[in-house]
Parts: structure tokens; sequence; C-alpha cells
């Protein structure tokens, strides 16, 4: 790719506007915005208003902060703002989420979860990268194109406040306010990067599929010398049952889910250690390529066990347990198609007859990208920012509502961008942002941004 033959002003603008964008960024980290039920939402309703209060000061005046109200209950609140720029040309609209993912355990954090600190050059925090360094690269974007004499383009803004708990009211949302989202680009700064130092496009996301299930063996629990022998306890058969999911070599072996092997890039085994931080002497599991093993093959696991906690056990025979199963389901397929799979295994497979149960569940469609001139615009500008080739990859986790936006604005778009590297750890403790990372994006921004109005 050509580099950009003058990057200057852009640097200038981006190195004029960041102090104020960090200073923006560790503000909203310090509420604790969690849309898990669990947590006190007035966080949320904080965390829009300090949203519009930063769209404010970077020229947007055209705000809206919306709980959306459906026939399953009042959605969390979103922020829909919008710019206009020189008449006549595109109109872009930006993604991104103020919610966070509950703090955890906090003795796997190093820092306070919601008080951003800086080490090494990254800025550690719940929420710094995943996604609220998504709003502020937007909003850098917004500012450096100010400080370098206006918006090329009109932008709308979408900062969604419940996307870690699986944007239940977002399809409504799209309906109810689809003449305000309309746009000619989608820009979803939700994602990660390939690594530190090669920024990347996700051109495809595994769907999902979220199971309960609940095996029960007894009417009542029993006393484990009186009557252990002729029927097994809850958790063993569980545990049986659940062993039926993948094969000797570890991969998933439900009929009737579907993956393939064709990845682009080459994702080194020593690599993916690295990353995931597999302890010595564990063995990698599944077949093919590691990248397809990542992206485009589906991949089980148990996100969740309810049985009888050991410090409160006795010597009983469980008669019920319960557990949460994630499907990740490849690129192509039908996330009910998936869950029905699923769901027939598990009775066909039930150990000793024993009663296979199923309670609420979450379906997520996967996202595969279409090339479009957009696209290779949108790899010149990271290019540019990174001054480094950037690659296409698949991310194995699930943006359900990207497959939403293909399917309510089919003439749109869709770029997705990433803030994330492998050492982020979205969803778990330390999660933080690299600094130099945040730079660029938003750098990459101003640049698409600009030749987008080209």
């Amino acid at each position: 790719m050509e580099n950009m033959t003058d990057l200057a002003p852009f640097n200038a603008a981006i190195d004029a506007v960041l102090p104020g964008i960090r200073s923006d960024l560790e503000d909203l980290v310090r509420i604790p915005s969690v849309s898990s039920p669990a947590f006190d939402q007035a966080e949320l309703d904080r965390s829009a208003s300090k949203v519009k209060e930063i769209l404010e000061a970077s020229g947007v005046s055209d705000i809206d902060i919306i709980s959306l109200e459906t026939e399953t209950g009042r959605g969390r609140p979103a922020i829909l703002a919008h710019r206009p720029g020189p008449e006549g040309g595109p109109t872009v609209l930006l993604y991104a989420h103020h919610d966070v993912q509950p703090p955890g355990d906090r003795s796997t954090w190093d820092t306070e979860p919601f008080e951003p600190v800086e080490k090494d050059g990254r800025l550690y925090g719940r929420g710094t990268a995943d996604d609220k360094a998504g709003v502020l690269v937007h909003v850098g974007a917004l500012r450096a194109l100010d400080a370098m004499g206006g918006l090329p383009v009109s932008v709308s803004l979408f900062i969604e406040g419940e996307e870690e708990i699986g944007s239940p009211t977002f399809v409504d949302f799209l309906h109810a306010h689809r003449e305000q989202l309309k746009a000619d680009v989608i820009v979803v700064a939700d994602s990660t990067n390939w690594k530190v130092g090669i920024p990347s496009l996700t051109t495809s996301l595994r769907g999902l599929v979220g199971l309960e299930v609940t095996v029960d063996v007894l009417d009542h629990a029993l006393h484990s010398g009186m009557y252990g022998g002729p029927v097994l306890d809850a958790v063993t058969v569980a545990s049986r049952l659940i062993a039926t999911l993948h094969d000797e070599d570890g991969a998933v072996a439900v009929d009737g889910l579907h993956g393939y092997d064709r990845a682009q890039v080459d994702y080194p085994e020593g690599q993916l250690r690295a990353d995931m931080g597999v302890l010595e002497g564990v063995e990698l599991a599944g077949r093919g390529s590691i990248a397809s093993r990542l992206w485009t093959q589906p991949a089980l696991a148990v996100i969740g066990f309810d049985a009888t906690p050991v410090e409160t056990s006795s010597n009983t025979l469980i008669p019920s347990c319960r557990f949460e199963l994630s499907l990740r389901v490849a690129p192509g397929q039908d996330p009910a198609d998936a869950h029905d799979a699923l769901t027939k295994h598990l009775v066909d497979h039930a150990p000793f007859g024993a009663r296979v149960s199923f309670g609420g569940r979450e379906l997520g469609p996967a996202f595969q990208a279409v090339e479009t001139d957009v696209m290779k615009t949108a790899r010149q500008a990271l290019a540019d920012a990174w001054q480094a080739e950037p690659v296409d990859i698949g991310v194995g986790g699930s943006i359900p509502f990207i497959a939403d936006l293909a399917d309510v604005f089919p003439e749109a778009k869709i770029l997705v961008t990433g803030i994330e590297d492998p050492d982020t750890r979205a969803h778990a403790g330390n999660e933080s942002l690299h600094l130099e990372e945040f730079r660029r994006a938003i750098l990459a921004e101003t640049i698409l941004l600009t030749r987008l109005a080209e």
C-alpha cells in the first residue's frame, strides 16, 4: 500500500487533542457502568450523561439519551447523536458502547478495576479498552478533524448501553430510529488488532448459542453411604454428559455443527500460548490451523456450574445440578440450527437415562464481511496510521448486532475496527489499553473519515 503523501497535519491534530481525550477516557472508566442487572443501573445513566458531556465538548449539539421501551422491558440508556458535514457528502455512523463487564474477582486485578492506572505504556481498568476506548476513538477523530478545519463527512454516533448483556433491545432500537441511524458507512470500534504494531480489519465473527442445562437424577437428596452405588449423583452424570461434547482430540463432537479451515494468516502455536497464558504441558485441542480453530470452527465451553458448594457439602447424593454452555458457531451457520443440534445431542447422550432440561437460551448470528472499496480505503488508513501492513482477521467472539446492522441497513458498508490487542484481557482481571495503539486508532479513523469524503 502507498503511504499518504503528508501525515504531518494529521499527527499534529492528534497530538493537540490527545491529552483531553485521555482525560475524558479516564473519567469515563471511573464510572462503573456495568449493564448486568445484578449491578446498580443508575451508573449507566451517569455514564450516558458523561458521554453526552464529552460529545458536547466535541462540537456535537444534536444529542439524545434514549432508553427504549419494548415489550420485554426498558432498555439501557443509549446515546444517539448527529453532526452534519458538507451538504451532499456521505454519512458515517460511528458505533461503540459505554457499558462494561462486571469487574469479577478483585484478586485477579493488580489495580482497582474502576480507577485507571498507567503502567508500562498501558492504561489499566475495566472498560479502558472494551469499549470506552472505542467511544473516545470516535470522539478523538471528531476533535482532530475540527483542528484540521472541520468535518469532511456527516457523522452520526450510536453509543450503546447494553452490548455486554447481548443488546436485547438493539434490533427494536434500529427500527425505531432507522432514519437517524441511516448511513453510507458504519464503523464499529469494538474489535481487536492482530498484535501491537499490526492493525486489523475484522472480516468474520462467530455466532453464539448460550444454553442453560439442568440434569436431574433424584427427586430429593440421599445419604451417600446408605444409597450410593445404584444411582450416580447428578454432578457425575453431568460430567459424563459434558465429556461427550468433545472428541479425543478436543474438537467439538456435536453432529450438525459446521466449520471450515480457510484462514488467511498463520497463528503460530508459540504466539497463541503466550497470548492465552497456556500452562506448560497443556496440549492444544482441536484440529486444523490454529486460526481456524479460533475463528471458523465451532467452540464449546462450560462457563458456569451450579451444585452444592464444597464448604457446605455433606455425605449426600446431589439430586440435581445446572450448568451453562457457551457455543460459538462458525460463520455461515444459523445459530438456531446450532441450538437445535446441541440440545438434541444433550438429550440423546444423557447417561443412565438422566433427565435433561433446558432453561433460557441466547442466540446471536455470525458475521461474514463482503469485500468493498470502503474496506480497501480502511486498510489504507490503517497502513498509514500504523506504518505497517494491516491484516484481515476473524474473531472467535461474537458481536451479534453487526449482523443486525447488515440486515436493517443492507446498503451500508460495515467496517469492524479494533482497539484491543492480545494483552488487553477484555472481560478479565487487569483489562488494559495499549496507549500508543489507542493513538494510532484515532489517527486511522481521522484519515478514514477524510478519505471517505473523497
